[in-house]
This record gives structure tokens, sequence and C-alpha cells, in this order.
């Protein structure tokens, strides 16, 4: 057990490695962009499946309560695409599960909104369809992602973590959107 636990934290710390090298830019630049579409006075909508579900509903409680108890401040306008079951189960129901994000960003999405899609595959087709449909009304799209896949080329900006491991990638998702939400707050209130 012991040699397991060594080798997961070593290869966590290698990935956060590499990670740092060659994701530090783009955390910025959406860092960035996430408080040039708050400041605007637009919202962020967030989503993705599974654990990157979760991460959605992390990343909006991050920003809608706070990240750093440090600053006082008003909530910010993020919603996960993750929680309602009702409108999941009852278009997913009627129409099918591929739709169930773009449906969403087609009621809730404005042009100058922002929509943030997460996918350690790059490949899910409800976010895939959700950013076409982002595109469409001239919403900012931004994807946290595995090793690229195809949302990454729907995407205005992409934070792509390099390893091809679930875990990792969502690892370091959280640590992305973590700092994210921390660069939000000092850059709108600090």
């Amino acid at each position: 057990m012991s040699e397991l636990i060594n080798n997961r934290f070593k290869e966590h710390l290698s990935v956060t490695s590499k990670t740092l090298i060659e994701c530090q830019d783009q955390i910025i630049e959406v860092a960035n962009t996430l408080t040039e579409t708050l400041k605007s006075g637009k919202k962020i909508l967030i989503c993705g499946n599974g654990g990157s579900a979760a991460d959605a509903q992390h990343f909006a409680a991050e920003l809608v309560s706070s990240f750093s108890k440090d600053i006082k401040r008003r909530g910010l306008p993020a919603i996960a695409l993750t929680t309602d079951s009702s409108i999941l189960t009852a278009f997913s129901n009627d129409f099918g599960f591929e739709g169930v994000f773009a449906r969403q960003v087609n009621a809730l999405g404005s042009e100058g909104d922002c929509l943030v899609a997460l996918s350690t595959s790059g490949n899910s087709k409800n976010c895939l369809l959700a950013l076409e449909e982002a595109k469409s009304k001239k919403m900012k799209t931004i994807s946290l992602l595995g090793q690229g896949g195809k949302m990454k080329n729907l995407s205005d900006y992409s934070i792509c973590i390099p390893s091809s491991n679930t875990q990792y990638i969502q690892e370091m998702h959280i640590l992305a959107y973590h700092i994210i939400s921390e660069l939000i707050e000092k850059n709108l209130f600090k």
C-alpha cells in the first residue's frame, strides 16, 4: 500500500510540475477573460459530465460564494448547468442527453457571456454542442481539458493538462479553477 501511495503522489507531482510549465499562461488568460466577462456585467455558465459535473458546480460555488475569506465581496454570476435535475432529466428523456447543455446555453446565455466546459477527454458530445451553441450566441468559450480533443478547436481559450490519466487531469482542473477564482477576486476586488 505504501508503494501505491508513494507512486500516486510522485505521479501527481510530476503532472503538477508539467502543468505549471505548460499551462501558466493559459490560466492567466482564462482568469483575465472571465474577469472581463464579469466586469462587463455578463455571466459565466459552466458544464461537464461525471467528475467534471462536480467540478462545474464547485467552480460556480467559488464564484457565487467566495473563494478567499479575506475579501468581502458580492456574489459573482456563475451557473453550473449540471445542477437542475428537472431540466437534465426532462430534456434528456424527451430529446436525448447530447443536447442537454446546449439547450440551457440557448435559454440562459447571452452575447458577451462565457461558457466554461470541462472534459478530461475533450470529446464529450454534450459539451461540444454547448460550445457550438455558445459560439452561435457570440459568447466567449473556454475549455478545461486533458490533452485536447475536439473541444479545443471550439474554444476561444483552453487549458490542456499534460496527462492522459483522468484522475490527474481532474486534480489539475481543480487547481486551475481555484487559481482562476483567486485571480478573479484579486482583479475585481483588490
